[in-house]
């Protein structure tokens, strides 16, 4: 168990952040490109600043915990083993890819990093592939775009769905808020469909679709999903026209210079890793996963507390419910759990809708608290207003607003008059006919959208459970039209 927490020491960093290449801003001839990217490449790499927030979350990934197992014996002989460039060109030549993959001295400092310097990422991202890949596999295969796309969400997230950047784009794909709702992602409050892992690779698969036919250029459109079309567009007009990704390498912003390459490495590295002795993070079991639609508002804990199932592994299942709550009651929405849970779910939805409803529950109307006995407030008459509407907006009488105010009964209102209004300093009638039924009981007929909670609270001192139990009712289940009796405080 140690050596399995030794292998996560190492994983702090995310791959998005590998492809920050720092060169000259200066222009170069094309001519010199490769001798400019040999003479500075040694100090091109730049770090994150957020190298122990990603540890920390890597560390606690519920899947990787639960899941994962690492094997000891090939550990003590993880040993990089180094190839000369010729061996790195004949195996990126035979990858059976779509996508161009050309080998120079760029490509092989990012090899280099992953197979010498991120080993232990590696091996984890090998482990979480297991899930993540057959989703972008068919987010791809539907747009009939090339598989080998799949490895973008590495250098983007680490394949972390929760990842944020610093300029706000976030999940695995790495959507800002702006183009993720632009492909039709909900962003608010409660979701966040951009760390939804099947939606965001859905709408990555159509923006990259969207992309090449910009270009109709798979290394352009790649690094215009890194810095934007028209960052690339700008550096194809600096170059004189030239449309190839090395050619107008020198153009387009640093953090874009090193995103192909990067691209072009981790697919090396996710293909030949075992020829570098790296041992991926194996997993115990398959994660078997279904889906079912919610279609009324609960909270993750509620559904963990019923179903014993941990919060971690809904929240790992579904990252997109950003406080734990699926607003099921503004439209359906998809939860996923593991596949021999869904059908303990629909056998049990009423009883985890009412499990702790009091905690969760929202109230959709509420009248505010009238005033104190003896308190008096003061109304501006305004055009059109008379006495008696005055009257019954506070539920007084005329009477006591003739009294109050010293009116006459021919006095006339004027605009901007103040009238004083005095609150009951005596039980009314309707007030005792309440506290009479409320002492021997009263019913109430139910309204559509109330549940148990929302109808108690509008009886003082007056539970759910009193009224469950007044009315022998089993469960939580009511109907609209159905007469409750409303037990004494």
């Amino acid at each position: 168990m140690k050596k399995f927490w030794l292998v996560f020491m190492g994983l702090g960093i995310s791959l998005y952040s590998f492809s920050q290449i720092e060169t000259d801003e200066e222009i170069v001839d094309t001519d010199t490109i490769e001798v400019a990217l040999s003479d500075t490449i040694d100090n091109a790499i730049v770090y994150p600043e957020s190298m122990e927030a990603d540890l920390n979350n890597l560390l606690t990934d519920w899947y990787m915990q639960q899941y994962a197992v690492v094997d000891d014996s090939c550990l003590v002989n993880s040993v990089n083993v180094d190839y000369p460039d010729s061996v790195y060109i004949r195996k990126l030549s035979q990858l059976p890819t779509v996508i161009e993959m050309p080998y120079n001295s760029v490509v092989r400092r990012y090899i280099d990093m992953y197979v010498q310097k991120r080993r232990a990422l590696v091996e984890n991202l090998l482990g979480l592939s297991t899930y993540y890949m057959p989703i972008f596999e068919e987010a791809l295969e539907r747009e009939g775009l090339p598989l080998e796309l799949k490895y973008l969400p590495i250098i983007e997230s680490a394949l972390r769905p929760d990842a944020t950047s610093r300029v706000g784009a976030a999940g695995l794909w790495q959507f800002m808020v702006k183009t993720g709702k632009s492909m039709g992602l909900e962003v608010n409050s409660l979701v966040d469909e951009r760390r939804d892992p099947i939606k965001s690779s859905a709408m990555a698969a159509r923006y990259l679709k969207d992309l090449y036919s910009i270009y109709h250029d798979w290394a352009l459109a790649i690094a215009s999903y890194n810095c934007g079309p028209g960052n690339v567009s700008k550096a194809i007009r600096r170059s004189g026209g030239k449309t190839d990704y090395w050619e107008i390498y020198p153009y387009l912003p640093r953090e874009t210079r090193g995103y192909v390459p990067a691209f072009i490495a981790v697919n090396y590295v996710m293909n030949y890793y075992s020829d570098h002795n790296i041992c991926p993070v194996l997993t115990r079991r398959p994660l078997l996963t279904d889906t079912v639609q919610v279609t009324r508002r609960v909270h993750l804990q509620q559904i963990s507390d019923v179903l014993q199932i941990p919060i971690e592994e809904i929240r790992s299942l579904n990252p997109q419910y950003r406080r734990d709550i699926i607003p099921g009651n503004i439209r359906p929405y998809a939860l996923i759990l593991p596949s021999q849970q869904v059908y303990a779910f629909i056998e049990a939805q009423d009883a985890i809708f009412a499990h702790n409803q009091e905690l969760y529950a929202r109230r959709f109307a509420v009248e505010p608290a009238g005033l104190a006995p003896g308190t008096t407030v003061y109304h501006k008459v305004r055009k059109g207003e008379t006495l008696s509407g005055i009257a019954q907006k506070y539920g007084v009488s005329v009477s006591n607003l003739r009294s109050w105010n010293n009116l006459r009964k021919n006095s006339y209102l004027r605009i901007g008059q103040r009238l004083a209004v005095c609150s009951k300093t005596t039980t009314s009638k309707s007030g005792a006919s309440s506290t009479a039924s409320s002492a021997k009981g009263q019913y109430h007929t139910v309204r559509k959208g109330e549940n148990l909670w929302t109808i108690s609270q509008k009886y003082k001192g007056v539970s759910a459970e009193d009224i469950k139990r007044a009315n022998n009712l089993k469960g939580n289940a009511i109907q609209p039209g159905q007469k409750l009796k409303i037990p004494a405080a």
